[in-house]
Formats: C-alpha cells, sequence, structure tokens
C-alpha cells in the first residue's frame, strides 16, 4: 500500500486520537445523518462520503482493530496474519510485499512454480478487495458464483484456494447486486444474493491459484465486510433498530411510525412500555438466502424532551406533585 494510499480514520470522523468510543459513535452518527445515501439520493460525491466514514468507524469502533490501526498504521491489516511480520515491509523501492501472506507466497510467485497469474500478486489489480490469503479448505459452498456459507480448514498440506474482503453496503447486501472485480488480467462479474450478512462468504469456482501439477486452478472466497448503518443492526439474525419515545408516550401508549428496511410502517405501542424494551415486526428483518424474511426488532427507548415550554414544565410540574406512585419504593429496605 502506497503512502498516499493510506486514509487517517480520526480525521475523516473529526476526532483525535484520544477520542474515546463514545465520542467516536457521536461523530460517526452525526457524520452518518448527515452523508446517508437515503438523505442525499443520487449524490455521488455524498455516497462516496459515507463509506469513507462507514469505514473508519468500522475500524475505531473495534477495540483490537483500533489498536492494530494505532500502533501499525497503514500496515495494520497485515498485523496478526500468517507472514505479518513478512508483508508488514510494505512497499520497498516499488514493489509492494504486502500482496502476499507469506514469504513462501513470494517465494512461489518468483520462481514460477504455480504458473503465474495468482490472484492478488502484485500489478494484478485487486479492485474490491481489502486482503486475501491462500488457504485449505473443505465443505460446499453454494453452486458457484453467488452462494454464500460458512467454510472451514481442511487438514491437507496444500490447497489453492484463496480468500479476499468484499465491502458492501446495507442497502447492497439486503437487496443483493452485482460487482465487477479484476482477478488478475481477468475481470469477472459476481453475483451477491439477497441476504449476505458480516462474514458471509461467496464462492467463485475456479478462479483461484493454479495448481502446477494438475493445472486446475482452485476457488476464491469472497468474505462479506457489511459497513456500519446509522439505524439498523443485528441482533443474532434479526435485524433491530431503536426508536425514541416521548415520557408521555411510553405512558398512555399510541401509533408510532418506525422504520424498516421497505419503508416506515406503523407499529401500535402498548401503554407502559419500558425504555429498552423491544417490540417485534414478523418478516419485516434480513432476507434469508434459502427463502423468507426474518424478523425485526424495534427497541425503544425513552427520551425527555431537552427543552421545554413554560406550558410543558408547569404541567410536568404538577404531574410530579400528583404523582401516585414511586418506581424506586422496592428499593428502600435494599442492604448489604
Amino acid at each position: 500500500m502506497a503512502t498516499t494510499d493510506f486514509k487517517d480514520y480520526y480525521s475523516v470522523l473529526g476526532v483525535s486520537k484520544s477520542a474515546s468510543a463514545d465520542d467516536i459513535k457521536r461523530a460517526f452518527r452525526k457524520l452518518a445523518r448527515k452523508y446517508h445515501p437515503d438523505v442525499n439520493p443520487g449524490d455521488a460525491a455524498a455516497e462516496a462520503k459515507f463509506k469513507e466514514i462507514s469505514e473508519a468507524y468500522e475500524v475505531l469502533s473495534d477495540p483490537d482493530k483500533r489498536q492494530k490501526y494505532d500502533q501499525f498504521g497503514r500496515y495494520w491489516q497485515q498485523a496478526g496474519r500468517p507472514g505479518a511480520a513478512y508483508s508488514g515491509v510494505g512497499d520497498v523501492d516499488g514493489f509492494d510485499f504486502s500482496a502476499y501472506g507469506s514469504f513462501d507466497e513470494f517465494i512461489n510467485e518468483l520462481l514460477g512454480r504455480f504458473g503465474g497469474g495468482g490472484f492478488g500478486g502484485p500489478g494484478s489489480g485487486r479492485s474490491g478487495y481489502s486482503t486475501y490469503r491462500t488457504t485449505s479448505r473443505s465443505g460446499g459452498f453454494g453452486d458457484g458464483m453467488g452462494g454464500f456459507g460458512t467454510a472451514a480448514e481442511a487438514p491437507t498440506s496444500q490447497s489453492f484456494d484463496q480468500e479476499a474482503t468484499i465491502t458492501l453496503s446495507f442497502s447492497e447486501a439486503f437487496h443483493g447486486t452485482r460487482k465487477r472485480l479484476k482477478i488478475g488480467d481477468e475481470e469477472v462479474e459476481v453475483r451477491i444474493p439477497a441476504g449476505a450478512k458480516q462474514g458471509s462468504k461467496v464462492r467463485l469456482r475456479g478462479k483461484g491459484q493454479m495448481n502446477p501439477y494438475t493445472r486446475q486452478r482452485g476457488d476464491i472466497y469472497l468474505v462479506v465486510n457489511l459497513l456500519t448503518h446509522p439505524v439498523f443492526q443485528f441482533d443474532g439474525d434479526n435485524l433491530v433498530c431503536e426508536v425514541p419515545i416521548a415520557p408521555d408516550e411510553a405512558v398512555l401508549g399510541g401509533k408510532i411510525n418506525v422504520p424498516t428496511p421497505d419503508g416506515s410502517v406503523t407499529m401500535n405501542l402498548p401503554a407502559g412500555i419500558k425504555s429498552g424494551q423491544s417490540l417485534r415486526l414478523r418478516g419485516k428483518g434480513w432476507p434469508n438466502p434459502k427463502g423468507g424474511r426474518g424478523d425485526q426488532l424495534v427497541r425503544v427507548v425513552i427520551t425527555p424532551p431537552t427543552s421545554l415550554s413554560a406550558q410543558e414544565r408547569q404541567l410536568y410540574e404538577q404531574l410530579q406533585t400528583q404523582r401516585s406512585t414511586d418506581p424506586r419504593s422496592h428499593l428502600t429496605q435494599v442492604r448489604l
């Protein structure tokens, strides 16, 4: 990676290197609301900025990734990988050593033992990928281009499969998408089915490294990296969104509008709901690759107003003096 490719994620989010996790989260949410594609339809610059701040937040919000980023700078992604000490050499005299996962891969490429043209080597133009490695594989992975599942390590001595990362927005993963990627001198179109999640793997048959003995190529496994969304997140297989409600709505209940992947829907809010309680919208969640939709959980957060009119303050004070219950009465006798 050339020096000019390095991104200062702290500058992208507008925070200092000593910023707390909460500072980073607040900065991301503020920028995400400003540059989200739904707020700026058709604005390519805003979309690019949103992806950039999502990438920065994805790294800085993860303590392990942030520690590596702070320690290794532009080589943080190589840290901890097999051959990391070697790939960390990076770009020396115009040669990008960081393209190799280990010293053996470099020697094999140099001696031509794999027949040349291996995916991810120097000059191969690894468009769409951030990392790759050669690994052993076992188990089924869909039906060629476009299926995804999980991979298992196989105790074989040599494999010519490879692994790379492909980054998707929530919208691309939800609806499915097609990506044109360059593998060596070859350009291929990859179909990502609807319902990909963080860590999902898409198999490209016969696009991996060449076996010098059988003259057959291994496979490439694209590992999905899902960009952070400012509203939606996952809780297991369920899609979750957090919705603020006013104190009077919590007490009296009623109907509120909540966001879903398909747009806003009206939901019944039961009277007396507690902050942090979740309500379920069946069939409104994430697509299942085998068909159907999961559920969406709506987590309500009681949010008091930050500013009150004189009349509102008067009514709240009146309510306070006439309240007939003490929500902390069960705590009066607590002792250790």
